[in-house]
């Protein structure tokens, strides 16, 4: 029986049931790899000699009586977290050598709900590209389309799922890592409310794993499924154990609603920073039909919306004052000399990520007050609406595009080429206010290429974008096999 392309849940029932043991599934799971990978690259540190030893430990564990969350399942784990015994590089080669003794508080929780961890999947050079290659391990292709990226930086973990490489995936996200490559790879995904799950060991070498939960990124599930996600986010969230988790226990409420027609749903089809494809518009347009015949109330404006245009030129600074906060002190003090020639009037997305990346620690105390008045209009809005629906990027996945000058040569949006770097200004729509967001399979463009969309929750009301995920996987359908 074909195993390989069955969601988490299903894999459980089986075993549960005896129909198939672990180590059947993960020799599946590597004979799959082995014969599929050669083309796809998804897989860039295997490590089936351990997973072995770990599907015959829960076949073991099974037959005592035990049955945790995941006993059994094979799964893979983003290449940026530390999995104790295997390199952490984030893509460079300084560091190909660098392996870490102790795993990811995340990895931790999903090896102690009984996982069988596959190996590791590809990302870009310190994980900032929507495309997943590095000069240690290549690059990593669409299953859809060899010729496309994957998306990134989660872009191995994507294609891992959608080629059958194991049930589950564990990613990051602070750009859309986590939704970029599920949209592009017609999988599901969650970046979960900033803060649920701990981040610590999921940081680039040689940093010391510290429980600190960083600036704007989060670590959450990717999965073929909606529950699959539900799943998979209850074994990875909960706060640090080294920290807020000495007091405090996770208590996540439950979603809003349990059927569609009692969703009320916003609709954001333009951003005022690019204009948004036809693909991405046609799914979109699918998802509203769906809601719509179901009964749910759909509205597409709000003058409770928060700003698009401030909010944007804020998780631009936010976000690059934090990455530059690692320069070498002659490329930040040439920065600084550049910022400081700016002209006073010149408010361009470009002015504004050459300032954020100079930002004193008043400017960022600024930015931080004026994030949590949006984070208020947010709560104001989810008053009013359960869930936002709108796009992940402005197109599905694009060509390969690699090479120094790579973020010069821009994205092509229906014949006209705009900045590649405003991709990510609907990643930021949830990310600067740590709001959680689903991303979810809405079709497939006429070519064939899958095309999805972000539900995004109130925050730390994560199960509610989760649920309407499942709702809609139900109406619409939900992942589809390459080729199938």
């Amino acid at each position: 029986m074909e195993w390989n392309y069955r969601s988490a849940e299903q894999l459980s029932a089986a075993l549960r049931a005896g129909e198939v043991s672990s180590v059947e599934l993960t020799e599946d799971a590597i004979a799959h790899i082995e014969s599929d990978d050669k083309t796809i690259n998804a897989i860039c540190v295997p490590d089936f000699d351990r997973a072995r030893d770990a599907a015959r430990e829960a076949d073991q564990a099974r037959a005592r009586g035990e049955d945790r969350p995941l006993l059994g399942i094979p799964l893979t784990v983003k290449e940026s977290y530390n999995v104790a015994g295997l390199p952490t590089t984030w893509g460079m080669p300084q560091f190909a050598d660098y392996v870490p003794t102790e795993d990811a508080v995340a990895v931790a929780r999903v090896k102690a709900a009984g996982a069988v961890v596959l190996g590791k999947t590809n990302v870009p050079l310190m994980l900032k590209d929507w495309q997943s290659y590095n000069d240690i391990y290549g690059t990593t292709n669409n299953p859809w389309d060899r010729t496309r990226t994957p998306g990134g930086s989660s872009g191995g973990s994507s294609a891992a799922l959608a080629a059958g490489f194991g049930a589950l995936s564990l990613g990051s996200d602070l750009a859309g890592s986590l939704r970029t490559p599920a949209h592009f790879c017609g999988i599901y995904a969650h970046k979960p409310s900033f803060g649920l799950v701990a981040t610590r060991g999921m940081v680039p070498p040689p940093v010391q794993a510290l429980p600190s939960e960083g600036e704007l990124a989060v670590a959450g599930p990717m999965a073929r499924t909606a529950r699959d996600l539900t799943l998979l986010l209850d074994v990875m969230a909960g706060p640090d154990p080294l920290t807020h988790g000495v007091a405090y226990n996770l208590a996540l409420p439950p979603a809003r609603h349990q059927e569609l027609r009692d969703f009320r749903v916003l609709i954001l089809e333009e951003h005022p920073v690019l204009p948004t494809g036809s693909a991405v518009r046609a799914a979109l347009n699918r998802v509203t039909d769906a809601l719509a015949a179901d009964g749910a109330r759909v509205e597409r404006h709000s003058p409770l919306l928060p700003d698009l245009t401030e909010a944007a030129t804020l998780y631009t600074q936010l976000m690059v004052s934090n990455v530059a906060a690692s320069f070498p002190a002659q490329q930040y003090e040439q920065l600084r000399a550049a910022a400081a020639g700016l002209d006073a009037d010149d408010q361009s997305r470009d002015a504004a990520w050459l300032r954020g990346t100079v930002f004193s620690h008043r400017d960022w105390i600024e930015a931080n007050n004026l994030r949590e008045r949006h984070r208020h209009g947010w709560r104001q809005l989810f008053a009013e609406f359960d869930a936002v629906i709108c796009p992940i990027t402005p197109t599905p996945a694009f060509p390969h595009n690699q090479g120094p000058n790579s973020w010069e040569q821009g994205i092509d949006i229906d014949g006209v080429e705009h900045p590649y770097g405003d991709q990510m200004v609907w990643a930021g729509v949830a990310t600067m206010p740590g709001l959680p967001a689903t991303a979810i399979p809405a079709g497939r463009t006429p070519e064939g290429l899958p095309v999805g969309v972000q539900l995004i929750g109130p925050m730390f009301e994560d199960r509610t974008p989760l649920r309407l995920a499942e709702l809609l996987e139900q109406r619409i359908g939900g992942f589809e096999a390459p080729g199938s």
